[in-house]
């Protein structure tokens, strides 16, 4: 796996500004916040963050990968200001379930998501070995 971070540029934080991968495409569907049961457990927006990246790597693993193998992230959050203010813990909870992997990430506040009580949805594409 590659990082793309042209000469010149200013050093991405918490995420690649593109990845060049060859191998095996994992594609996910959006992921959100709630457990195998299909059953919010949390209200809060960081708690739900955290069951929604537990997802991905549980999906990751049946394809036979892991986190590591991420290349991209899409996140569509409902609340722009509750995703700035969490910024720091964001960060503690994503290197507690992803580590220090960091892909290309994009960020789309949405109006609402399909789920009544999702706050976050994250799709994610790896490319295993």
């Amino acid at each position: 796996m590659e990082f793309l971070h042209p000469e010149g540029w200013k050093p991405a934080k918490g995420y690649a500004n593109g990845v060049v991968a060859e191998g095996r495409l994992v594609v996910l569907g959006g992921q959100i916040g709630w457990n195998a049961e299909q059953e919010f457990e949390s209200d809060d927006f960081i708690e739900q963050f955290r069951q929604t990246l537990r997802n991905i790597v549980v999906l990751l693993a049946e394809a036979g990968g892991g986190p590591e193998h991420l290349v991209r992230l899409t996140w569509f959050i409902t609340d722009r200001d509750a995703y700035l203010a969490s910024q720091k813990e964001m960060g503690q909870v994503y290197r507690e379930v992803i580590g220090r992997h960091f892909p290309a990430m994009s960020v789309v506040q949405v109006v609402k998501l399909v789920e009544e009580r999702a706050l976050v949805e994250i799709e994610a594409t790896a490319v295993l070995p």
